[in-house]
């Protein structure tokens, strides 16, 4: 179930024919799975909710295609490795990956295996990018149960089209504003008066309180409480306080945008996490990261050996107005998307994250709307 299944929308744009990141030709999603364990059943045995999701920017390999791209963070309580030469390069040099906290590091070193694999030089070197959202609630975070090969796997079957969404990928184990949480994903078209260009968000949404929480402005968080739909939480300490989390944003564009106009539009990101109710957290690592892939001819010989000049398109910063709203109603939708698509689930400990039911969705909708 989606937003747009209610017969609701974000916005007045139009979305692209799979209403995802994809709509962006030549990005690929690709998503490892993995749900072990029945804590009921067996309380001695790994109770595993996690996963990882890759991002293919373009068609072939980045590094061969460098892409530019721009990084914004709200609130830094969390991890994205290899922005720091994004930032400073303007380039994307490798796919992007998102998992859970802990297994960051093996996602890392495994794109770094997998570029190595692939590389034409021996002198190869490889920066990955990978994010990461608590999902030790629901999941056994300290088993580091992503390994090489589930990465692997998410590479290897990545693909344009529909993306799955809720508890998929690296938003297997996520919760969001006491919800079940998790992958989502949503995109824009935009007029041809406007350049006709598609902004595609995919969001693994790990953040929120309850009382926080508004669809298309509505607060349905003061009806939906949590007396209503109970927090995924069992009275123990390990559980942490509400609105704890984070959440990893990857916007894509065919806009020809440069590198601090891609920062521009990750930023902006933001408008529409604060719409859903999220972006005042201390403990919250709110992170986007835009990529564009326009100028798909930029030699790779740029980031090895000097070279001579080459040309690139680009936006007029006057025209980027349109992409900034696209990806703000975008990454808002990208979020319900994400709440409506998962699923209920049971975790460790028996922790039980309960879904965002859209009957009940509705129903509080209404409510608000006859008041």
């Amino acid at each position: 179930m989606r937003l747009r299944d209610l017969g609701l929308a974000i916005g007045t744009g139009v979305p692209g024919a799979f209403n995802a990141i994809t709509d962006v030709d030549g990005v690929r999603v690709g998503q490892t799975t993995l749900i072990e364990g029945d804590a009921a059943a067996d309380r001695t045995a790994a109770v595993i909710r996690t996963g990882v999701t890759v991002i293919q920017p373009r068609e072939g390999r980045v590094r061969d295609m460098p892409a530019f791209a721009g990084a914004s963070t709200l609130n830094g309580n969390g991890e994205f490795t290899g922005l720091e030469w994004v930032r400073e390069s303007g380039l994307l040099t490798t796919p992007i990956a998102i998992t859970n906290t802990h297994s960051v590091g093996t996602v890392r070193d495994a794109l770094v295996g997998y570029d190595a694999d692939h590389a034409r030089r021996g002198d190869y070197w490889s920066m990955p990018v990978v994010g990461e959202t608590y999902d030790g609630g629901l999941n056994d975070i300290n088993g580091l149960h992503v390994r090489a090969e589930h990465v692997h796997r998410a590479l290897q079957g990545a693909t344009g089209g529909p993306v799955a969404e809720g508890n998929v990928g690296g938003g297997t184990g996520m919760t969001c504003h006491e919800f079940k949480g998790g992958t989502g994903t949503s995109s824009r078209v935009l007029g041809e008066d406007a350049g006709g260009w598609t902004v595609g968000v995919l969001v693994q949404a790990n953040y929120g309180r309850r009382e926080d929480l508004r669809v298309d402005g509505w607060p349905v968080g003061r009806v939906l409480t949590t007396d209503v739909v109970p927090a995924p939480a069992t009275g123990t300490d390990r559980q942490t306080p509400p609105g704890s989390g984070s959440i990893i944003i990857v916007v894509a564009t065919d806009a020809p945008l440069l590198p601090d106009q891609c920062r521009r539009l990750a930023q902006r990101t933001f408008v529409g996490l604060a719409r859903v109710g999220g972006g005042c957290a201390d403990s919250s690592g709110d992170i986007a990261l835009a990529f564009s892939t326009a100028n798909a001819d930029i030699p790779a010989e740029y980031l090895d050996v000097a070279s001579a000049p080459f040309t690139v398109l680009a936006m007029p910063h006057q025209g980027l107005s349109p992409l900034f709203t696209a990806v703000a109603d975008a990454t808002e939708e990208a979020i319900c998307n994400a709440l409506l698509s998962a699923r209920t689930m049971t975790g460790r400990d028996g922790v039980v994250a309960h879904a965002l039911e859209p009957e009940r969705l509705v129903i509080a909708l209404r409510q608000l709307r006859s008041v």
